[in-house]
């Protein structure tokens, strides 16, 4: 069966209903006329009211406010058909014509909520677009209380110096000697930022509250110093310090360190119960080893640093000789740093009760003195505060181990510990370190002094007496152990020397070598008398 589509019925029934007018096509009609009569209002009202406004702008407030965003073409043809003439009426007068400052800033927020911009509405209100920000980024911190006036009355800066800082100076300030700066410095190892001057007042406050004493300083002059280096490893000042304030009994026990002028820095320290050219060749040695030679080395006229034995060190190093005037010790630069060893570690010295608790306080004071702020370099513009960041990475003239060991054989000797803690030098069996079983050890000799030392720290020291030849040992005595971090952790038996425990025990010479027996003799090759002619 045949069947009708029913196109034709459709276009029968539109005749009917409409006549001739449906055989013809319906006249075009513009997109933008399709959109809702408030789009459209609304899209003339806001050009009316701020012309500044663009086509995009409007459309998107009309996407906010009416949920319907126009594309800004639309927007352009509906103005250019009907564009507004008559002013609109302003929502909001200028923002200085408010008289409430609280609505006036509400204004700002709903007309932001509206779609508007920052720099339409501060144009609208006639103000500056920080206002606009500020007012909005109050509203988004504090919300309604964002709209209240703020008050403009001067408050007080916020103190850097707390409960905890001051309780950090007190407990520093137990040491008498030390001052504003060194308090400052400290402080600033630790990461507490408080100026000279403000730890001056906090240690003024301290002593007036507790009664505690402060450092005893005189007034001087300064003088152009004779040796001030314009380069790192320019000059090296070295001296000894005698301490005398310690609980170890006995005599003074001295301070023997290497100090690069320059940066201020301490190269090598240690600490030695004699002052004699051993303790001073095993800082230098230490010195030299890390950060390499100088060009110039200053001293005093002591007998150890012109020595035969250190100039010929010198000489083969390359080092020239500088000495300080007479009665003048001013000249040497590490006097300051002793000065500022007298105030940071002398309190700490006098509360040592051993030999390794001593070593320990002067270990920390060389860490401290090298990485805090020094005065020297406080007019600085680098940033470097510390000699420690002014000497960097830069090094004196580099020499092999090889080499070092060929400069200072005469004085240092390398040797091996045995298993009882024992070195062999010259048929004796010296005591050094039970605890560093098979480790090497140098041996440092001079004149009637021999000091065993490990990792730049003394084991123990004798005392010699030679035979009447000058070279061979006579007697060893005198032992002296110190206190290291290397002790064995098993107990002795016995804790006193004289209870039968042996630290020198001379041991016999080698055995001659035997030479081997000959197995028998060879003849000669022609029988005596042939061949000779």
């Amino acid at each position: 069966m045949y069947k009708v589509p029913k196109e034709p019925y459709r276009q029968a029934a539109q005749f009917a209903k409409d006549g001739m007018a449906s055989l013809f096509a319906p006249p075009k009609t513009e997109k933008h006329r399709t959109l809702p009569a408030a789009i459209r209002d609304l899209i003339r009202q806001l050009k009316a009211e701020h012309p500044p406004f663009r086509a995009h702008e409007i459309a998107t407030i009309c996407g906010i406010r009416l949920d319907h965003r126009p594309r800004r073409h639309t927007v352009k043809r509906i103005l250019a058909e009907d564009p507004p003439v008559d002013p609109a009426l302003r929502r909001y007068p200028p923002y200085h014509q408010i008289p409430d400052p609280a609505e006036a800033r509400l204004a700002i927020i709903h007309l932001y909520a509206d779609g508007w911009n920052i720099q339409s509405i501060a144009a609208y209100l006639e103000i500056n677009r920080s206002t606009v920000y500020a007012t909005l980024c109050r509203w988004a911190e504090e919300g309604v209380w964002g709209l209240e006036d703020k008050s403009h009355a001067r408050k007080q800066a916020t103190r850097k110096t707390s409960l905890q800082a001051m309780a950090t100076i007190q407990a520093l300030q137990r040491n008498p000697e030390v001052g504003a700066f060194r308090i400052h410095a400290a402080l600033q190892q630790l990461g507490i930022a408080l100026s000279p001057r403000t730890c001056g007042r906090i240690l003024a406050h301290n002593r007036m509250v507790y009664g505690l004493q402060g450092p005893t300083t005189a007034p001087h002059e300064p003088k152009a110093m004779p040796f001030q280096a314009v380069r790192r490893h320019q000059y090296w000042t070295v001296d000894l310090r005698y301490i005398d304030v310690h609980q170890l009994g006995g005599d003074n026990i001295y301070c023997v360190s290497i100090l690069e002028n320059y940066s201020r820095a301490i190269l090598a320290s240690g600490l030695s119960r004699s002052q004699d050219l051993t303790a001073y060749f095993r800082v230098l040695y230490a010195a030299i080893r890390q950060h390499g030679s100088p060009e110039a080395r200053v001293s005093d006229s002591g007998s150890v640093f012109k020595a035969k034995q250190a100039m010929a060190v010198y000489e083969a190093l390359g080092i020239k000789k500088a000495v300080i005037q007479k009665r003048q010790p001013w000249q040497s630069y590490i006097e300051t740093a002793f000065n500022i060893q007298r105030r940071m570690a002398d309190w700490d010295f006098a509360q040592a009760p051993t030999w390794a608790a001593l070593l320990g306080v002067h270990g920390r004071w060389v860490v401290s003195y090298n990485y805090q702020s020094h005065w020297a370099h406080r007019q600085r513009t680098d940033g470097k505060r510390s000699p420690a960041n002014v000497l960097g990475w830069v090094s004196g003239l580099a020499h092999a181990p090889e080499e070092l060991h060929r400069i200072f054989y005469r004085t240092r000797f390398g040797r091996r510990l045995d298993r009882a803690g024992y070195v062999r030098f010259r048929h004796r069996r010296l005591y050094a370190e039970r605890g560093l079983l098979g480790e090497h050890a140098a041996v440092w000799l001079y004149g009637e002094h021999l000091t065993l030392e490990f990792a730049d720290e003394p084991l123990a020291a004798y005392a010699l007496k030679y035979a009447p030849d000058g070279r061979h040992l006579a007697e060893v005595t005198e032992p002296r152990l110190y206190e290291t971090p290397h002790r064995s952790p098993q107990q002795l038996l016995w804790e006193d020397a004289d209870a039968g425990w042996l630290k020198m025990v001379r041991v016999p010479t080698y055995a001659p070598r035997r030479r081997r027996a000959v197995a028998g003799v060879q003849g000669c090759l022609f029988p005596e008398g042939v061949g000779q002619g």
